[in-house]
């Protein structure tokens, strides 16, 4: 109700397009440090390819990762885009228009000391890391599903899809230099299955330019990662890039997501609770903006119809969703309608 309205903070108008798909030289690997492997303005569309998070070398069951992978050339970014005019303290809106799967197949596995259910270097155990496996899932683009494979055993079963990007996020403030791995403020990677397409993402710029990527993308996920993979897989995905300019609207603390039917917002530290606290403090801040009411009176009343997801338990930050169901709440405005806007501009492409 308070945020800004469109006509004053909407920059972009809808006239260029961008296709993208970086070479392995172009990936990159961190946010924050990279150069920008394209400048765009806002409102530009972006078609992109994604490689998946293990850089595309776990091809078969016989692929593990202490013998295919490299760390730290895991999980690798298609950007970072330079968005013209974006200064420090403006909202950057990234709008998911599509994110369709860029292979007919994808890959999970376990990996010694990662994952939630097993001994990390961050909670050591004296037991012996879990054994390493690797699952291949093919993909049946006509009935939109991946099928999972049971390693020991003919046990088979059919699981829809549900494409998203485990990572969306700017460069970090204070030339901070952070792995593609770590989610924090800035975005990263958050792993969660909220970001699918339909759904507008909302960051606070923090560099000029600031300086998105968009990777590791999952065919499905469960909430919370359990065993650190997903069903990771290269994607093509299309999205819309808007500005929204410091003053016109609440500078998000922490990434905030909306869909046609909820409000979101993405938590990520260690210990699990506090990743919760972020999120459910920046959603407390949210609804008293929106609603312009106190926020302890936000507090209450968030305590009374929010959920709360997890998104992932297994990065080197943990990632906790707030939500509020829109349906509860008087019709509000966020960021002016952008999300609105955005879904508009998709619905003519």
């Amino acid at each position: 109700m308070r945020e800004g309205g469109v006509g004053s903070t909407f920059l972009g108008v809808l006239v260029d397009v961008l296709e993208f798909r970086p070479s392995p030289d172009q990936y990159a690997w961190t946010f924050g440090g990279a150069p920008p492997v394209a400048t765009v303005k806002p409102g530009t569309l972006l078609k992109l390819w994604t490689e998946d998070a293990f850089a595309g070398k776990l091809r078969s069951t016989e692929d593990l990762p202490s013998a295919s992978l490299q760390m730290p050339d895991v999980n690798p970014q298609t950007g970072p885009f330079h968005v013209v005019g974006a200064e420090p303290g403006d909202v950057l809106a990234v709008h998911f228009v599509d994110i369709e799967p860029a292979r007919d197949w994808a890959a999970s596995s376990t990996i010694p000391l990662f994952g939630g259910l097993t001994g990390t270097d961050r909670t050591p155990t004296l037991q012996p890391p879990l054994p390493e496996r690797t699952w291949i899932y093919q993909l049946d683009r006509a009935r939109g599903t991946v099928a999972f494979e049971a390693s020991d055993g003919e046990f088979h079963l059919e699981l829809p899809i549900d494409p998203m990007h485990g990572t969306v996020g700017v460069a970090p403030p204070a030339r901070e230099v952070r792995s593609a791995l770590v989610p924090d403020t800035f975005g990263g990677n958050m792993d969660t299955p909220e970001m699918r397409a339909g759904v507008t993402c909302f960051l606070t710029v923090n560099v000029e330019g600031a300086l998105f990527s968009i990777g590791d993308g999952h065919f499905r996920q469960g909430e919370g990662e359990s065993c650190g993979t997903a069903v990771e897989g290269a994607m093509n995905t299309t999205l819309l890039v808007e500005l929204i300019k410091a003053g016109s609207a609440q500078t998000p603390a922490w990434p905030r997501i909306e869909s046609d039917t909820e409000l979101m917002v993405v938590g990520s530290a260690r210990p699990l609770e506090d990743a919760w606290r972020a999120s459910q403090v920046e959603m407390v801040r949210w609804l008293s903006e929106l609603l312009g009411i106190d926020q302890l009176d936000a507090y209450q009343l968030l305590t009374q119809i929010s959920l709360c997801p997890l998104a992932n338990v297994c990065d080197t930050n943990f990632s906790a969703v707030t939500k509020v169901p829109k349906s509860l709440l008087p019709p509000v405005t966020a960021f002016g309608g952008m999300h609105t806007y955005l879904r508009e501009q998709a619905a003519t492409l």
